[in-house]
């Protein structure tokens, strides 16, 4: 797994017989004790939480305050010998970038190496337009974020871009992604790579949205984590056991595609009554339309029935529209069923939604708990947690910092 808490806890293995992955890996260590101790830390104290020698430190301190990585702030208190010089991070030794591409949005942001968001924005984008005129209205999107908070292109170390789709990691491109017209097998981390000149992650943004749920909302400190991510489409990522689970062909996790309702409406991967079709934005913005045109009472007849849309439901449920209040019940409800295999299936002990859909009201979500926990064996129901996700919308574009700067760090530690 790509995360830097999982590479850098390591200490020295004396199973590893290659110098370079010993050295590596000391001095991932190193730099996450440093990281970890935000008001700064000794050299003596590094070798305590690391268990590495003093005389190792010693050398590889000094390689990272060359490389700047590292920096001196000052004297610490004396423990009854030579008062110890502190070591902190340098914060700003690099940016990265995170990209969370959606099918009608992409979220951008500009980090420094410790994860502090230095600006960010989310703007519209239709991911139907392709993966060249998506790419170029990002890059105008990265230009105007690295403008704002002082940073270029030269500071930048590496980024993550995520998409809407199945990853294939090898190739860096999506397969036969069921909302991406014009994407399959386009190779994204190349073309990305040549125009930016740095290292390009390519990443599922339900992967990156439990990467950044666990990191940013979670501290890293829940070793099962399931994120659903609910928009246009459902994604679901996992973390088991403390590392992400992509499957074999980084396809795992498609939730979305879970059978709800046999003969149900047709879905974007072609079969019928798949999850996403039948609860996600584009579905509840079809059922409402349909709710209109057939006379039911809603204030949504307001407005032109071919313009209503998911968000313009959760509002309208907000306000006290009991129509569309049963819609999201009835959404939550299904996804519920979904949730409640999962558990049976994986037993996690904490489960975490997002999406607009989540963060106006509780009739969604209160309808998928109840399902969900009804639904399920009793003593996985009373095993798991399902709360909305901390880091709401946000999640995976700060997971996809997360993994840039893993990226960045493995990088510089090789030099």
């Amino acid at each position: 797994m790509n995360s830097w808490e999982l590479l850098s806890s390591q200490t020295y293995d004396s199973t590893v017989s290659d110098p370079r992955i010993v050295r590596k890996t000391n001095k991932m260590a190193i730099v996450e004790t440093v990281r970890m101790h935000q008001n700064g830390i000794s050299r003596a104290d590094t070798a305590r939480f690391t268990n590495l020698s003093r005389a190792t430190i010693s050398v590889i301190v000094d390689e990272l305050l060359e490389q700047g990585l590292l920096r001196e702030t000052g004297i610490g208190a004396s423990k009854g010998g030579r008062p110890p010089t502190i070591l902190r991070l340098n914060a700003n030794a690099w940016h990265v970038i995170g990209i969370d591409m959606g099918a009608t949005h992409s979220r951008a942001m500009v980090a420094n190496m410790e994860g502090q968001i230095l600006a960010e924005s989310n703007i519209p984008l239709d991911i139907a337009s392709g993966p060249e005129a998506c790419i170029d209205q990002v890059e105008l999107q990265i230009n105007e974020l690295l403008a704002n908070c002082g940073s270029d292109w030269k500071k930048i170390k590496a980024a993550t871009l995520g998409v809407p789709g199945p990853v294939i990691q090898e190739a860096g491109a999506v397969f036969a992604p069921p909302i991406m017209p014009g994407w399959d097998g386009f190779p994204i981390r190349k073309y990305a790579q040549e125009r930016w000149q740095i290292p390009v992650n390519i990443e599922n943004d339900a992967d990156l949205g439990v990467m950044g749920e666990w990191k940013f909302g979670r501290n890293g400190k829940a070793d099962s984590l399931v994120y659903i991510k609910m928009g246009t489409g459902i994604g679901c990522g996992i973390i088991l056991d403390g590392r992400l689970f992509r499957g074999k062909t980084g396809s795992a996790g498609e939730i979305g595609h879970t059978l709800v309702a046999r003969n149900g409406l047709p879905c974007t991967c072609g079969n019928y009554g798949c999850l996403e079709a039948m609860a996600g934005g584009i579905a509840l913005a079809q059922r409402a339309q349909m709710a209109v045109r057939v006379g039911q009472h809603t204030t949504l007849s307001r407005i032109p029935v071919e313009t209503i849309t998911a968000r313009h439901v959760t509002q309208a449920a907000a306000q006290g529209d009991e129509l569309c209040q049963q819609l999201l019940v009835e959404a939550g409800e299904l996804v519920g069923r979904a949730v409640a295999s999962l558990i049976n299936l994986l037993n996690p002990g904490l489960i975490t939604v997002s999406g607009m859909i989540v963060e106006t009201g509780d009739f969604f979500m209160n309808a998928l708990v109840k399902t969900a926990k009804s639904q399920c064996l009793k003593a996985n129901s009373e095993a798991t947690q399902i709360e909305r996700a901390i880091t709401e919308q946000r999640a995976s574009a700060l997971g996809a910092i997360a993994i840039a700067n893993s990226t960045a760090l493995s990088r510089i530690l090789e030099m």
